[in-house]
């Protein structure tokens, strides 16, 4: 079934995602997923026992496209594209979540010192019934960081709805010594393959 509005649906509260839509032009519309029956929380971001980084973090972006189409099926809303993503960091093949106390962000902090360590983004779109989704891997690494400095930065706000601990657009910029791979899909969405998915489902960019 052929897309007739250019607006998308987000679901995803990820302010960064919004951000980086916004960038591209792409005009939007958040699904908070707070409905009966489609709550926050609906889908479990808990890793399954053996679970690979990879497809952890592709199982969370389509479960999050599911939840949201079936928001817009229960609030009868317009048809449109539901766009989802999910970023995890990942070192030695161990998921790094968002911590959630400065005694876990210390400790994913000093695991990512000195080091290399992935960041993995997936990206799902769904037309009607029909999802399209990619995986999008980037290498970041980490300066050595004395451990006055992971304190310092624990002690700010910015670590705690970041994977991984850390934010690549803020004052965890200043760790970073190499990068290769997506800016914007460290941050949370890789815009050109995001475009590329937009596109294919009739979403004009431009």
């Amino acid at each position: 079934m052929a897309v007739t509005d250019n607006r998308i649906y987000l679901a995803s509260k990820s302010p960064r995602r919004r951000e980086l839509l916004r960038q591209i032009g792409v005009e939007f519309e958040l699904l908070m997923l707070r409905d009966e029956g489609v709550r926050d929380g609906a889908v479990d971001e808990t890793p399954r026992d053996g679970e690979m980084p990879e497809a952890y973090v592709m199982r969370i972006a389509r479960e999050k496209a599911e939840s949201g189409r079936a928001a817009v099926l229960w609030r009868k809303l317009p048809h449109r594209v539901v766009l989802s993503a999910d970023t995890t960091v990942t070192v030695d093949d161990r998921i790094l979540g968002k911590p959630a106390d400065p005694d876990e962000a210390v400790a994913m902090l000093k695991m990512l010192s000195g080091r290399t360590h992935q960041v993995l983004t997936s990206v799902v779109v769904m037309a009607h019934d029909n999802l399209t989704q990619i995986l999008q891997r980037s290498d970041v690494t980490f300066g050595t960081l004395s451990d006055q400095l992971i304190h310092q930065y624990c002690a700010l706000s910015e670590p705690y709805d970041k994977a991984g601990g850390y934010a690549v657009q803020g004052q965890a910029a200043q760790f970073i010594e190499r990068v290769s791979g997506s800016y914007s899909g460290i941050m949370g969405l890789p815009l050109f393959e995001t475009t590329q998915l937009l596109q294919k489902v009739g979403i004009r960019i431009l």
